[in-house]
């Protein structure tokens, strides 16, 4: 099978200038406002490789529904922000999104149609460029309200730039995912198949993915109560936190003590709970 690295994660929000602020404020260098051709408007927090996607449905958006063999993003995202903020969908990069699409379906966790588009963005100097992506999406029916697809770009070199990824709080590198589920191992079929990764570890914590580029846990209330110092509140299965590298976390946590941002340390890490930080638990780790 082909192995799938973390590509982005979307990090729904009600209020993008609101949220762009904070992860600023947080010291990370967050990119311009940007619209979908649908509505839906994002920022972008780049590292090497991997990206943070802000999003929330602009105004006037004209959003697909789902349909048979048609997975609507626009949709999907606002169903989600009808009843919380925070991390809902973990993406893996794509080499052939028509294979994987073809890989998706013949594990049983696709069905859905490859979906194409372009849209405009900027350059940190302010230069305009076109991207574009093709999409295919994975489902994990035991776990609903956590969108899964992946991502195809075709124009990279207009969207990766080594300026954006740049940032004052001496982030490096998106390290990790965590997704809470009562039974783990009820999703390790579908994570395998999305993945493509035939190898993992499973314990009783949970499970372990070892991406080309991040690690995925699916963790019990338990395990992930253990790991982050956090006690998960919500609806089961959920994506539940991410993991940043910083070039010195001694420095990162004097930043948020002069931004007046709520943390606590735990096994070496500092986290910043998803109450301060627009539904989304942010573990930072010394690089």
């Amino acid at each position: 099978m082909q192995e799938r690295s973390i590509d982005h994660l979307v990090l729904a929000t009600h209020d993008l200038d609101a949220a762009g602020e904070f992860y600023e404020k947080l010291g990370f260098k967050v990119g311009a406002r940007n619209r979908h051709p649908w509505g839906t408007e994002n920022r972008i927090v780049q590292f090497p490789g991997a990206f943070l996607e802000l999003i929330t449905v602009g105004e006037g958006a004209d959003i697909p529904e789902h349909a048979e063999g048609r997975f609507s993003f626009g949709a999907f995202v606002r169903a989600y922000l009808k009843a919380r903020e925070g991390f809902a969908m973990l993406v893996l990069e794509s080499k052939d999104a028509n294979s994987d699409k073809a890989a998706f379906d013949k594990a049983g966790i696709g069905g859905f149609e490859p979906f194409f588009f372009e849209r405009k963005g900027v350059r940190p100097d302010g230069t305009p460029v076109e991207v574009s992506f093709t999409l295919a999406f994975a489902r994990d029916r035991l776990a609903e309200q956590c969108g899964f697809f992946v991502c195809q770009q075709h124009r990279p070199e207009n969207f990766w730039n080594t300026l954006a990824q740049q940032h004052p709080n001496g982030a490096i590198a998106l390290s990790g995912v965590c997704m809470v589920a009562e039974e783990p191992s009820d999703h390790a079929e579908f994570m395998r198949a999305f993945t493509g990764m035939d190898e993992f570890s499973a314990t009783s914590a949970g499970l372990r993915f070892e991406t080309p580029r991040g690690e995925i846990d699916v963790l019990s209330d338990a395990a992930f109560a253990f790991e982050y110092g956090l006690t998960f509140e919500g609806h089961q299965p959920r994506l539940a936190a991410f993991s940043v590298q910083v070039s010195d976390l001694n420095a990162f946590v004097g930043r948020l003590d002069s931004q007046n941002i709520p943390y606590h340390f735990h096994k070496g890490s500092v986290l910043v709970a998803p109450y301060d930080a627009f539904g989304d638990a942010i573990r930072f780790l010394q690089s």
